[in-house]
């Protein structure tokens, strides 16, 4: 089969589908409807056509509103489903407004409201995922695929690459690599490195014009702003999509966005990954855990709390100021687990065989049991299941002085546990390699957050967190 008629057969109807998607999910609202009537079997009369039609067409305002049927290339089913969810919430809301306002003096089955409630945003989710697995296996198999070149033979450049070769899925097809400095540019990388160079700008723009070229990314230094100005100007005079890729790797970047401020665009450089709706899901994945988690330890922590009465002198909780998120003063608890209950600026650090310890204390320490009690200030707010453990005040302004990005991690709440502890850094941090070490892990946490790492983070603490050879 010659591949190469088919290479954008998708891309002539390209409108024509975006109409039938549209249809095909106002048409789902209407099924689902009608699911939902025939299970409780309520006939489908013009008192629920009426409003269904309405919801359909509301859908479709908020649809186009939140680029549901925008090209999809590379961006993750998960963010097009919340896109569906909150689209037809929006229309619901509306439409059950409109209904209570219009006073209606129709008996509408609250049953069968509830079962079209969930039904519609699932069926359209499905349908769109099902449509999504149809055109990446006719793109991994060379149907409408897309060509792209890449002007700049950086190392940013085959980093992109090499994550666009990745993701075969995608459609995406390499012409090559163009650059007229490649050869005495020392910030360039050579064809024997590379590959893949097929010339200079000018071939570039010729087969552009030509239409042998859908995209090109730009991955010039970003010191080269007037020539990177001056060739997309001359791009301009063909149909190409161009994209600019700045080297922002320079920098150490956290949770990097783009955003605009009326027109002007912004880059965040430094971000939690916890605004809007990321930092809803965090705390109620924080208290759903601890609904689970406290009602097994309850039992274990009184316990507990008995054994240091009976073994030795003092209160049972400790409590230590240490720094939240944003660098604020929290008190975090623990159990107690040495004879002294240390809380200035001026506190040592517990090392192996300290006096201070107490037998009991020793085992709780050894098995983490003494940081039980934190749970409670998950359960209030000021700290989380999963995140960088909180340091003493005292530490925290030492090694803000040693280690660059220190204070990054306070862009979040310390957690009870986290992705330094179940890579084995726990216990003394008596060199400044260790704790270069955790800090590593902990800002690798904050770049990669997700709710899958932190449920991966809270199933390994169970076989890797709570014992450890490091921690006295």
């Amino acid at each position: 089969m010659n591949r190469e008629r088919y290479k954008g057969f998708i891309r002539p109807l390209h409108s024509k589908l975006q109409a039938l998607a549209r249809t095909l999910d106002g048409a789902l609202i209407v099924a689902s409807l009608y699911v939902s009537l025939n299970q409780y079997n309520v006939p489908f009369d013009r008192e629920y056509m009426l409003p269904c039609l309405i919801a359909a067409a509301l859908f479709g305002i908020f649809a186009e509103n939140n680029e549901i049927y925008q090209g999809w290339r590379g961006a993750p089913m998960f963010d097009e489903a919340l896109r569906i969810l909150f689209s037809w919430l929006g229309a619901f809301t509306i439409l059950i407004s409109g209904v209570y306002l219009y006073k209606s003096e129709y008996d509408y089955s609250l049953e069968v409201i509830e079962l079209w409630l969930p039904l519609t945003p699932f069926s359209i989710i499905l349908t769109h995922s099902i449509r999504r697995g149809c055109l990446s296996y006719l793109r991994k198999h060379g149907f409408n695929t897309r060509t792209y070149a890449i002007l700049g033979a950086t190392p940013l450049g085959h980093r992109l690459k090499i994550a666009l070769s990745e993701m075969p899925w995608l459609g995406y097809q390499f012409i090559g690599f163009f650059d007229d400095r490649a050869e005495c540019d020392d910030r360039r990388l050579e064809q024997k490195q590379i590959g893949d160079i097929k010339g200079g700008f000018q071939q570039l723009l010729e087969k552009s014009k030509n239409g042998e070229i859908d995209h090109i990314y730009i991955t010039l230094p970003l010191c080269a702003e007037k020539r990177i100005s001056m060739l997309i100007q001359q791009l301009a005079d063909s149909t190409v999509s161009v994209n600019i890729v700045p080297d922002f790797f320079t920098f150490n970047l956290i949770q990097s966005k783009w955003s605009n401020v009326q027109g002007i665009p912004v880059v965040s450089v430094f971000d939690t990954p916890f605004n809007a709706f990321d930092g809803i899901s965090k705390r109620i994945e924080d208290l759903l855990l601890c609904m689970i988690i406290l009602p097994v330890i309850a039992i274990p922590m009184l316990v507990i709390a008995i054994a240091i009465k009976l073994t030795s002198p003092g209160p049972v909780i400790f409590r230590q100021q240490r720094y939240g998120v944003k660098g604020e003063q929290i008190e975090v608890w623990k159990f107690r687990s040495m004879t002294v209950c240390e809380n200035g600026n001026d506190i040592k650090q517990a090392t192996q065989n300290d006096r201070r310890i107490t037998p009991f204390g020793a085992f709780l320490r050894r098995t983490s049991l003494d940081e039980l009690p934190q749970f409670l200030n998950v359960v209030y707010g000021t700290m989380s299941v999963v995140g960088p453990r909180p340091h003493a005040i005292s530490h925290n302004e030492y090694y803000r002085k040693q280690i660059q990005g220190y204070m990054l991690r306070h862009k979040v709440k310390p957690g009870i546990t986290g992705q330094a502890q179940i890579n084995g850094c726990r216990g003394e941090t008596d060199t400044l390699d260790k704790m270069e070490a955790r800090i590593h892990h902990d800002l690798e946490y904050l770049k990669q957050w997700s709710l899958w790492l932190d449920l991966k983070i809270v199933f390994l603490t169970i076989f890797k967190g709570f014992v450890s050879k490091q921690a006295y």
